[in-house]
C-alpha cells in the first residue's frame, strides 16, 4: 500500500501512473525532413506567392482556410512554421492566432495582414507570434522569420522527444519502484523510505539501484530533475 508522502507527491492515486506513462510513441521527429511552412488564413489571392517563394527554398507549403482545418491536421513531426494571414474582417483574429499557440506549440507563428497599427502588432507578439508583417514586406524579412521559426521548432521537437524518452523510462518501473523514487527524490533516507513502505534498508537499497539504471540517471540530483519535469504531467492528469 502506497504511503501518504507517497501519494502527496505524485498528486494522487499513484496507481494510476502505468497507464498514465506507460503509452508508447511510435513516431519520432526526423531531423533531416523538409521543414513545412503552413499558411492559415483566407489569403487566396497570396498562396501562389507565398508557395513560389517557399518553394525556392526547397520548403514544404499546405495551406488551411481556418484554425480549425489546421488543427485537424495530425501534428508534424518535422521543423514548421505557420503563417497567419490575419484579415481585416476578422474580428477574431487575435482569439485564433491565441488557440493555434496554445494547441500547437511546437509551430512558431508568424502573422501578415494587410491592416494594423502597433498597438495590433504588439497585440500579436504578445499572443505568441514570433514576427508580425504589414503588407506590403519584403520577401527576406518573411525568410528570416521563417527560418527562426524552424530553429525554434527544432528545439521544440527535441524537447518534446526528451519527455516522451523521460516517460517511457519511467514507464519501465514497477509500481512499488515508483513509490521509493518519489520518497528519494522528497528527499527521504534509505531508511525513512522503508519506515514510509513497510521494507528493509536493504531492499529500499536495491530498488534504488533499479530505478537509477532503469531512468537513466547519473545521480541523485539528476533523479530529482527527472522527477520534477515528470510532476507538471502528472498534475494535469489528475486534474482532468
Amino acid at each position: 500500500m502506497a504511503s501518504a508522502a507517497t501519494t502527496r507527491i505524485f498528486g494522487g492515486d499513484p496507481t494510476n501512473i502505468p497507464a498514465i506513462f506507460g503509452q508508447k510513441f511510435d513516431s519520432k521527429p526526423n531531423a533531416n525532413a523538409v521543414p513545412i511552412v503552413f499558411l492559415v488564413g483566407d489569403a487566396t489571392s497570396e498562396q501562389e506567392a507565398l508557395a513560389s517563394l517557399v518553394g525556392r527554398e526547397g520548403w514544404q507549403f499546405e495551406t488551411f482556410e481556418s484554425a480549425r482545418e489546421f488543427l485537424a491536421r495530425p501534428r508534424p513531426l518535422v521543423a514548421s512554421c505557420l503563417i497567419l494571414a490575419l484579415s481585416p474582417l476578422a474580428l477574431d483574429g487575435h482569439e485564433v492566432q491565441t488557440q493555434l499557440a496554445r494547441e500547437r506549440t511546437e509551430v512558431p507563428i508568424v502573422v501578415i495582414s494587410g491592416h494594423g497599427d502597433i498597438p495590433t502588432s504588439v497585440q500579436a507578439m504578445k499572443a505568441g507570434a514570433i514576427d508580425f508583417f504589414l503588407k506590403p514586406f519584403r520577401n527576406d524579412d518573411l525568410l528570416s522569420a521563417i527560418r527562426e521559426g524552424f530553429e525554434r521548432s527544432r528545439m521544440a521537437l527535441d524537447r518534446e522527444m526528451e519527455g516522451r524518452d523521460l516517460r517511457n523510462c519511467y514507464a519501465l518501473l514497477s509500481c512499488r519502484e515508483r513509490q521509493v523514487m518519489a520518497l528519494v527524490v522528497s528527499g527521504l533516507l534509505n531508511k525513512q523510505v522503508g519506515g514510509e513502505l513497510g521494507i528493509s534498508e536493504i531492499t529500499v537499497k536495491a530498488h534504488r539501484r533499479q530505478v537509477m539504471r532503469k531512468m537513466k540517471a547519473n545521480s541523485l540530483p539528476d533523479l530529482v530533475r527527472m522527477a520534477t519535469e515528470l510532476k507538471p504531467a502528472r498534475r494535469l492528469v489528475h486534474m482532468a
